[in-house]
């Protein structure tokens, strides 16, 4: 297993490096790892192989950087670095059984109704697995944004002025390219805060969609030939320095309904999903969020997840917009 981070300097711009420890060793002169996996793509090398045939230039303390200390400064830890309106972010939800639980509380008419969350989390329960080589049934799925909704570690995770909350999701992403020929290609595994307004998505489960186009974080860093089957971490909500709420949570295959390759399939089966270039950072749910406990964010709350396996833990603060909404006018031309 690799572990990578993408980082940029005000004067040396973007490098990628690999985590060695409490170094980060820079690889060769690529900028992204966009850029080192269509290297491996075009010389028919995994990605591993082209890591470990590139020179390593130069060594950097992680510490100083992952704290804010150094000129370095982490990036997400994957995204399209030219044209981030190619990088799709969507995700899929009701993957995790407390996940789904969370959501029959907030839409069953009668506590002893199931509501539609809960079917659609059931459906997963007997048709998610399939076979090998066989389709298995499709899972929710929602659209986050493009390439600019990414933040890195350190960076806040904005509650627009129209909003209603804002709410941590701890999450694992599979990253992908697409090659040449149109074939997806997945690149690893991230760390991720999926970032919701679990208030709006409350209201009525059809908000859904508009909860989910909010800012997200992903990283410090990019696992490469890492194992998704069974990951167990902790999420944080600190509040003035000190810890105000903690969850373990477990995801990873095993924990969930769905196969990953179920649920790649049914993101890339569309084919506007597979053109060639483009990138995409999928979310493959959550197991466990503070609104499920009526916990209510603050300005300057920092939410901390860390998972055995991926790497230092992401953390992010919360930053509000406590501005009027303004009036958004399409003007004709």
């Amino acid at each position: 297993m690799k572990r990578l981070v993408q980082l940029k300097h005000p004067k040396h711009g973007r490098r990628v490096a690999v985590v060695n420890g409490d170094e980060l060793q820079i690889v060769g002169t690529v900028n992204s790892i966009y850029e080192l996996a269509s290297q491996a793509i075009e010389q028919k090398k995994s990605l591993s192989q082209t890591i470990s045939s590139a020179p390593l230039v130069e060594t950097l303390d992680y510490d100083s950087i992952y704290f804010g200390k150094s000129e370095w400064r982490l990036l997400p830890a994957f995204d399209h670095p030219d044209e981030p309106s190619r990088c799709l972010v969507t995700g899929t939800g009701l993957t995790h059984k407390k996940s789904a639980e969370n959501r029959q509380a907030m839409h069953a008419a009668q506590p002893t109704a199931i509501s539609d969350s809960m079917r659609m989390y059931q459906w997963g329960v007997e048709g998610g697995r399939p076979a090998a080589e066989k389709i298995g049934v499709q899972p929710e799925w929602f659209y986050k944004g493009c390439g600019t909704i990414l933040r890195a570690h350190g960076e806040p995770l904005d509650i627009p002025s129209f909003a209603n909350d804002g709410g941590d999701e701890a999450e694992v992403a599979g990253v992908y390219v697409i090659d040449p020929q149109g074939i997806p290609r997945r690149i690893g595994f991230v760390l991720g805060n999926e970032f919701s307004d679990h208030v709006m998505e409350e209201k009525n489960y059809l908000f859904l969609a508009h909860s989910k186009l909010r800012a997200c974080a992903i990283g410090p860093e990019l696992i490469v030939d890492g194992n998704f089957e069974d990951a167990r971490g902790t999420i944080r909500i600190e509040r003035g320095g000190k810890i105000f709420w903690s969850q373990p949570f477990h995801t990873g295959e095993n924990n969930m309904s769905h196969t990953i390759a179920n649920l790649e399939h049914h993101h890339f089966k569309y084919s506007e999903h597979r053109r060639p270039g483009d990138a995409h950072i999928h979310f493959f749910g959550a197991d466990v969020f503070s609104f499920g406990e009526k916990i209510k964010l603050e300005d300057g709350d920092v939410m901390e997840i860390e998972l055995a396996g991926f790497g230092r833990p992401l953390r992010n603060p919360i930053k509000i917009d406590r501005s009027p909404p303004e009036l958004v006018s399409v003007q004709t031309i």
